[in-house]
């Protein structure tokens, strides 16, 4: 062979040895199941006993996780639930204390047509005892001395002069003993009204002191209860990363997460049913353009500018500030400075406002919530600031925020002031 075509031949060979199959060399081991009857051996591969029972286990956590985010979710249930009731409380003795206010202004007003009924029934009482005290000096009524005088007169003028002298003598006795029995009786009217009147305004002030000591009662569970709770969701979450081989952090980053989805979620549903709200109300009770309701731009701005400025600082039942407000008591001092005087109640704040429909909201104006439906029953209150946002004093133990609108769910009320 010509030396020259040796080199040729060994590439050519030494090529071909590269294509080889795979086959040709040793194959690797594939891995099996060991069957659940064959004992163990030094081979690493797990049983069909040793997969069930890990299946088993994770299925266990999965359902461990789901059980302990349901429980998870019924605590968060249950804080909104005791701080909705707080509120309700906070909101029943503010209710109280503006009934009392009302009463004791009643009995005030009462007690003032009272006294002046008995001065008129005094002045009264002493024409009629001047009267009396006249005809027992003359020894007959005027009506007699009239007569005597009449039928002892000299002539046609004296006679005529006399016959009116009876009549004036007449009408003057009746009018007095008329003013004496109607002043007494009015008197006596307005004495029983303005002890009716104290009355209620001591009912009220008894109920005032019953209605403080059970929202007192309702805080202090609300607190040990928020704190029961609050150590509640902390094993929950440690619990629930030991069943995801987790850590409590994550999971709690991870709860936040879907709590705050579901919250973006029931405030786009609560939106969505208002506007279908508006939309069949507006059809059904203004089929014709309806005038706007009188809206004063400089009072809400002064009101959203005073709910602006106490933005943090912290829920106070029965506040009227400086320190801290109830939800009522931020609106009727947001509206003082907006130049409206409102009651520190929630349902009088309603009755004492113009309703309007959520379509024709505009800022400044009131939102109102009630578990029943019925203005009444009105427990929050917040002012609308615009773009499906509002400032409100939410419940105890919380500060004073600015929130989406939709928060709670959807509004029951809305008012302008």
């Amino acid at each position: 062979m010509p030396r020259r075509l040796l080199p040729a031949l060994l590439l050519t060979t030494a090529a071909l040895l590269t294509l080889l199959p795979a086959a040709s060399a040793p194959a690797a081991p594939v891995p099996a199941v060991r069957p659940a009857d064959d004992p163990p051996g030094d081979e690493a591969y797990p049983s069909a006993e040793e997969v069930a029972r890990a299946k088993a286990e994770a299925d266990t956590k999965a359902a461990d996780a789901t059980a302990l985010e349901a429980r998870l979710t019924a605590a968060r249930t249950e804080l909104d639930r005791i701080g909705q009731a707080a509120e309700q409380a906070v909101e029943a003795y503010n209710g109280a204390l503006a009934r009392l206010a009302k009463a004791q202004q009643a009995a005030k007003a009462a007690a003032a047509r009272a006294a002046t009924a008995e001065a008129a029934r005094a002045r009264a009482a002493d024409r009629a005892a001047g009267l009396a005290a006249e005809m027992y000096r003359q020894g007959a009524s005027p009506q007699l001395a009239a007569l005597d005088a009449l039928l002892g007169s000299h002539g046609p003028g004296e006679l005529s002069a006399q016959a009116t002298a009876v009549g004036v003598a007449g009408a003057q006795t009746r009018q007095i003993l008329d003013d004496a029995t109607s002043t007494a009786k009015a008197a006596a009217r307005a004495a029983a009204d303005a002890r009716r009147a104290e009355g209620a305004a001591r009912t009220a002030a008894d109920t005032v002191r019953t209605v403080k000591d059970a929202a007192q009662q309702r805080l202090t569970d609300q607190q040990r209860q928020v704190t029961e709770i609050g150590r509640r969701q902390d094993t929950l979450l440690a619990e629930l990363a030991a069943a995801r081989d987790t850590s409590v952090d994550l999971e709690r980053q991870r709860q936040d997460a879907l709590e705050e989805i579901a919250r973006r979620e029931a405030e786009e549903a609560a939106r969505r049913a208002e506007l279908e709200r508006a939309a069949a109300d507006h059809a059904r009770l203004h089929p014709a353009p309806e005038r706007e309701q009188p809206w004063s731009a400089e009072g809400a701005e002064a009101a959203l500018a005073f709910a602006r400025s106490v933005i943090g600082l912290p829920y106070i039942w029965g506040g009227e500030g400086p320190q801290g407000y109830d939800c009522s008591g931020l609106t009727m001092m947001a509206w003082r400075r907006g130049g409206k005087n409102l009651t520190h109640f929630a349902a009088d704040q309603y009755a004492e406002s113009t309703p309007v429909t959520y379509d024709r909201l505009r800022p400044g104006d009131l939102i109102f919530w009630t578990r029943t439906g019925r203005a009444a029953d009105i427990y929050h209150v917040a002012i609308y600031l615009g773009d499906d946002q509002m400032i409100e004093a939410p419940r105890p133990g919380t500060a004073i925020k600015q929130a989406s609108l939709w928060i709670m769910g959807r509004p029951d009320f809305y008012a302008r002031p």
